[in-house]
C-alpha cells in the first residue's frame, strides 16, 4: 500500500502546490468573484430584476454543494486530476451559456452548468488533494493556497471591471471563458499528474466506515459547527458595509473597511500554524469560532468613531480567514485523510448553502429586526451556536 506522504517526490509536491495556487485565484476570480462585478450591468442590459439575477448565482452555489458530495466520492478513488480537469472543461461551456444568454431560463441552465464547474474546481477538491499527497504538512500547503486564493477578488475584481467598462457584461464573460480554458484546463490535466496515494495504513486498519462516520454525532456537530460559522462569516462580509454606512461611514470609507479586513484574513491565515501548535482539535474549533462570535458582536455594538470601526473590521477578516483553514481541516483532524474527499464534499455542503443563503438573509433579517446592528447581533449568536457545536465534533477514539 502506497505511503500517503513519500509517494510523490518533492518536487512533484511542489508542482501540486503551485499548480493549485495558481488555478484557485483564476476559478474563484471567475467562477464567483466576477459576478458581483457584473450583476448591475446584467441587469441593466437585459432589463431582468437583480434579484432574479442573483437568483441565478445562488442556484450555482446551491447545485455546487450538491454536486460536491459524489464528486467527492470520485476524488476518493481516482484523485483530483480528473475531478479538477472536468470542472474546469465544464466551467467553458457554463461561462459561454450566460454570455449568451438570451432567456432567463437559458440564464439559470448556464448557472446550473457553472455550479458543476465550481464543485469540481473550488475549495473542496483542491484541500482534498493537498490533504491527502500532503500528509502531515498539509496546513502549510493548505495556509498557502488559501493565502494566495484570497487574492482572487483582489486581481479579478478590477479586472472584471475594466472588462465590462472596455465593451459590455456579455463580452467580458466570453474573455474570461477563454481565460478559464487556457489557464486551468491544462493546468489541472498536466500539473496534478501522479500517482494518488492509498489510505493511511493506520487509518485503513481502524476500519473506519465513511457512511457510519457520515451518521455519528460528531460528524454532524462539526457540519452544523463549520456551517453555522461560515453562515455568519459570509453574511458579515456582504452586510457590512450597509452595516458601517449606517454607523456614519461613506460608502467609499465603508468598501475601505471590508478591503482591509480582507488583509486582516491574511493574518489569520499565517496564523493558523501557531493555532495547531497551541491548541487541541477540540480547544482549536472552539476558539476560531468564538473569535468569529466576538468580532462580530463588536462590530455590532460598536459604534464609532471611523478608525475604531475599520479595526474591528479587519479583526473580523483575521477570524474569518482563519475559519476557511478550520474547515479545511476539520475532517482530516478528526478521521484522516483516506476519505477526505467524500467527507469533506459533505462537509462543504452547508458552506456554500450560507454562500448562497448570506446575500440576501442580511437585508431580510434588517427589514424584519429595523436595521443591521440588530442583525449582527443574531450572528454573532449563531457563531456561538457554531462554537457550541465545535465542542462536540471530536470523536472519541
Amino acid at each position: 500500500m502506497p505511503d500517503p506522504v513519500t509517494v510523490l517526490s518533492p518536487s512533484a509536491l511542489r508542482r501540486v502546490l503551485v499548480v493549485l495556487c495558481a488555478t484557485e485565484v483564476v476559478s474563484w476570480g471567475i467562477l464567483y468573484y466576477a459576478f458581483p462585478v457584473l450583476a448591475s450591468s446584467i441587469t441593466a442590459d437585459t432589463g431582468w430584476p437583480l434579484s432574479t439575477v442573483t437568483a441565478a448565482f445562488s442556484t450555482g452555489l446551491v447545485v455546487s454543494a450538491l454536486a460536491g458530495i459524489p464528486a467527492g466520492r470520485v476524488l476518493d478513488r481516482h484523485g483530483p486530476r480528473v475531478v479538477m480537469t472536468t470542472g474546469s472543461l465544464l466551467g467553458v461551456p457554463a461561462l459561454l451559456g450566460i454570455a449568451t444568454a438570451p432567456t432567463l431560463p437559458w440564464f439559470f441552465a448556464s448557472w446550473a452548468l457553472a455550479g458543476l464547474a465550481m464543485a469540481g474546481t473550488l475549495y473542496p477538491p483542491a484541500f482534498a488533494a493537498l490533504t491527502r499527497w500532503w500528509g502531515p504538512r498539509r496546513v502549510t500547503a493548505l495556509t498557502a493556497v488559501t493565502l494566495l486564493a484570497g487574492l482572487a477578488s483582489a486581481i479579478f475584481a478590477p479586472l472584471t471591471a475594466a472588462l465590462v467598462e472596455a465593451s459590455d457584461w456579455r463580452r467580458t464573460y466570453l474573455v474570461l471563458a477563454v481565460v478559464l480554458a487556457v489557464t486551468t484546463v491544462p493546468a489541472h490535466l498536466f500539473g496534478l499528474r501522479g500517482p494518488w496515494p492509498g489510505p493511511d495504513p493506520e487509518e485503513a486498519s481502524a476500519g473506519a466506515d465513511p457512511g457510519a462516520i457520515a451518521r455519528s454525532r460528531p460528524f454532524v456537530l462539526a457540519v452544523l459547527a463549520v456551517g453555522l460559522g461560515s453562515f455568519t462569516a459570509f453574511a458579515v462580509i456582504v452586510n457590512q458595509v450597509p452595516l458601517l454606512v449606517e454607523r456614519g461611514l461613506s460608502t467609499s470609507e465603508a468598501a475601505w473597511a471590508l478591503g482591509l479586513g480582507g488583509l486582516g484574513q491574511t493574518a489569520g491565515r499565517l496564523g493558523y500554524g501557531w493555532l495547531v501548535r497551541s491548541f487541541s482539535v477540540r480547544g482549536r474549533g472552539l476558539v476560531i469560532l468564538l473569535a468569529v462570535a466576538a468580532t462580530t458582536l463588536l462590530m455590532a455594538v460598536v459604534p464609532g468613531p471611523t478608525a475604531l470601526l475599520v479595526a474591528v473590521a479587519v479583526l473580523a477578516g483575521t477570524a474569518r480567514g482563519v475559519l476557511t483553514l478550520f474547515q479545511a481541516t476539520a475532517v482530516s483532524d478528526r478521521w484522516g485523510a483516506t476519505h477526505y474527499g467524500r467527507l469533506g464534499g459533505i462537509l462543504s455542503a452547508p458552506v456554500m448553502l450560507a454562500t448562497a443563503l448570506a446575500p440576501w438573509a442580511g437585508a431580510a433579517l434588517a427589514d424584519v429586526l429595523g436595521g443591521y446592528p440588530a442583525v449582527f447581533v443574531v450572528l454573532a449568536a449563531v457563531a456561538l451556536v457554531a462554537a457550541g457545536c465545535a465542542l462536540g465534533s471530536v470523536p472519541r477514539r
